[in-house]
């Protein structure tokens, strides 16, 4: 049995559960699992859409627009309202394995109406392994709705 012990001190900087934005671009970390994968031990495909909805949701939320803040404030301004997918394109050009350290980056493309473009890419190590580009819609009571203020400011500071 090895046992080791925590380093402690402030040269000891443990990454952010959210992941962290640089240069314009959301990075968050993610193992693969077990459960995460098919019978042969690689990643099964839709779970990268799992991977790539937590790294939307924590890019915004490391923004400044936590999503129960959000509706909040918006329920104001446009009642009712959520984001959905409203198209995405993938291409997967190489499997991630159990146990496989993941990044997922993601980043604004356009802010325009009532949707949202991003790119996002799944990463081990320099290797792409997934591209894909996602638009968002903003829809309130039902329709598409121009996206509120606080929150096309909050994205387009974001698109340097």
């Amino acid at each position: 049995m090895v046992l080791t012990r925590a380093i402690e001190g402030p040269h000891l900087t443990l990454p952010h559960i959210d992941g962290a934005i640089r240069d314009g671009r959301h990075h968050m970390q993610v193992r693969v699992y077990y459960e995460d994968t098919d019978f042969s031990g690689i990643v099964y495909h839709a779970n990268y859409l799992r991977f790539m909805e937590r790294g939307r949701t924590n890019h915004l939320r490391l923004m400044g627009a936590e999503q129960n803040a959000l509706f909040e404030e918006t329920q104001e301004e446009t009642g009712g309202f959520a984001f959905v997918v409203r198209s995405m394109t993938l291409d997967f050009l190489k499997p991630a394995r159990m146990d496989d350290m993941l990044d997922v980056v993601t980043w604004p493309i356009a802010v325009k109406g009532a949707s949202i473009m991003l790119a996002q890419e799944v990463r081990r190590g320099d290797d792409v392994l997934v591209k894909a580009q996602v638009r968002v819609a903003f829809v309130s009571q039902g329709r598409a709705q121009p996206i509120p203020k606080s929150i096309r400011a909050l994205m387009k500071a974001d698109l340097a």
